[in-house]
């Protein structure tokens, strides 16, 4: 049977404002990702990620989209894109666009013609507001000139499409289209799970991610992906579509993998599960059971960086933590989505200045909440301040770095055998060898208190998230390991692979 490429896929997302510099105006763009191809061969994965780079006003970093057919001049061009997608294939690498259907920019041309009174029917306008707040804080209803409120689930600056109307189906396979013939590999789909609204829009007393809700997760949704997924499969080259989508189930994510739906949908509870064996084994035994060609993700550009998550008292311990979780989602069936900078062992930064920040969830929440700024700090190629190689010449990154980038940049880890850079690359080439030889299910061996072992055939995966050394399961190869090995004990916050006694085979086989 033949295997789709990203069935087993590592994606690298791109926060394209905060990966690489070429103009030198302090913003990322498409030519300083294209630049950096070679570094993300090198690091061994099979596909980027890139955020929006759209025509916009920058309200939401680019998630409110005024031209879904052209590239922001912030960005570059259309020509940088192409240029971009071709350069990427000749590295072998995939090519995955975000593309935002829920809602677009108050600058669209739709919604300029809204507020002059023509096609309104084409967002959410009505002349009474119900309870809905807005998930950036604030109500979700802001009031036109003519005394209308229209729906805008995030900023205001985000009215929301109605799903309701055909034009806005129409328009989307469109703008897929327009894509696919540049040759992009496949979408990721932003809020996949809120394009319908209830019918009359009731009040809600909760508007958590419930399939229940009137918000979140109507079905009428999943006809949109079934007339999606009829015009990707038209497209030779496996292009495919993952959905942001989240659910308060892994049945109720199920709903958007079946086979005339979505490829994939993001994992969210594997990245909000605690440090616990308890908790891990679950989301695992929870994904694997249920939902069909699963993903794995520790961070992304709208959470807290892992490193962080996971030893806020303890930088240290969050950095070994953060290893050892690296190990287990590779070592899992499926894919595995990386967000830039995690390579690096970057922190989230969490003394941005007020002045600096941009994110619209600190300014709707009046200060009390800081917002995903911390985590989209642009990231370090070399030590030298001020961009730390992010920008040419002496330009300020568009967020300020701290000091500490110098000791985490790719420059310094380069040729580190110890460092967080090295490893990765490691652990990417180790299951690049491992991934189409061994079985795609998994099985628990017993595990010592605090600690978690499994297998998928010759390869064994043991993480320690207790306090104490743990005893090794048998084996006959330690294959890789997030911290130093004494005496067949795995020390805590560690996780290792091994090559099983009982079978052995090369990588190879």
């Amino acid at each position: 049977m033949d295997i789709p490429w990203w069935r087993d896929a590592v994606v690298y997302e791109i926060y394209v404002r905060s990966f690489a510099d070429a103009s030198g105006d302090g913003v990322g763009d498409l030519a300083g990702v294209r630049e950096r191809l070679p570094y993300l061969r090198r690091l061994g994965v099979d596909a980027i990620w890139l955020t929006p780079f759209y025509r916009s006003p920058m309200a939401d970093g680019g998630y409110d989209v005024a031209d879904y057919r052209d590239v922001d001049p912030l960005f570059g061009s259309l020509g940088d894109f192409e240029a971009l997608v071709a350069d990427a294939h000749e590295h072998d690498l995939r090519v995955i666009v975000d593309i935002v259907p829920n809602h677009s920019s108050s600058e669209h041309r739709w919604f300029q013609a809204a507020l002059r009174g023509e096609g309104r029917e084409r967002y959410i306008f009505r002349d009474t507001v119900n309870n809905w707040q807005s998930t950036f804080g604030g109500p979700a209803w802001t009031r036109v000139a003519d005394g209308q409120y229209y729906l805008h689930l995030f900023a205001p600056g985000q009215p929301d499409f109605n799903w309701r109307n055909p034009e806005v189906h129409a328009e989307f396979l469109d703008v897929l289209r327009f894509w696919l013939d540049r040759g992009v590999d496949g979408f990721r789909i932003d809020v996949a799970m809120g394009l319908y609204k209830a019918e009359g829009l009731p009040d809600v007393g909760d508007q958590s991610f419930k399939s229940v809700s009137p918000v979140w997760g109507q079905p009428e949704v999943h006809g949109v992906y079934r007339d999606w997924r009829r015009v990707l499969d038209a497209y030779p080259g496996e292009r495919m579509a993952v959905g942001e989508v989240w659910t308060d189930s892994p049945e109720d994510l199920a709903l958007y993998l079946r086979p005339d739906e979505l490829h994939q949908s993001f994992n969210f509870a594997w990245l909000q599960a605690p440090w616990s064996p308890t908790a891990f084994r679950k989301v695992i035994d929870d994904t694997v059971s249920t939902v069909p060609f699963a993903t794995w993700v520790l961070s992304n550009h709208d959470v807290v960086r892992h490193r962080t998550r996971y030893g806020t008292a303890d930088p240290g311990t969050g950095l070994a933590r953060a290893r050892a979780a690296l190990l287990v989602m590779l070592a899992l069936p499926g894919s595995a989505y990386l967000y830039q900078g995690e390579e690096l062992g970057l922190p989230e930064v969490t003394d941005l200045p007020d002045e600096a920040r941009q994110d619209p969830v600190f300014f709707q929440s009046k200060g009390k909440l800081p917002g995903r700024d911390g985590c989209r700090v642009p990231i370090p190629w070399t030590v030298d301040p001020p961009s730390h190689g992010f920008s040419p010449g002496g330009v300020e990154p568009w967020l300020p770095q701290p000091e500490s980038f110098a000791e985490l940049s790719v420059e310094k880890q380069e040729g580190d055998a110890d460092s967080t850079l090295e490893f990765y690359r490691r652990a990417l080439a180790c299951r690049r060898e491992l991934v189409r030889s061994i079985p795609y299910t998994l099985e628990w061996l017993d595990s010592p208190e605090g600690a978690l072992f499994f297998t998928r055939g010759p390869l064994i995966c043991a993480i320690n998230c207790g306090s104490e050394p743990v005893r090794l399961p048998e084996h006959e190869e330690v294959l890789l390991s997030s911290a130093p090995l004494k005496r067949g004990l795995l020390p805590p916050d560690a996780a290792v692979w091994l090559r099983s006694a009982s079978t052995a085979p090369s990588a190879g086989e």
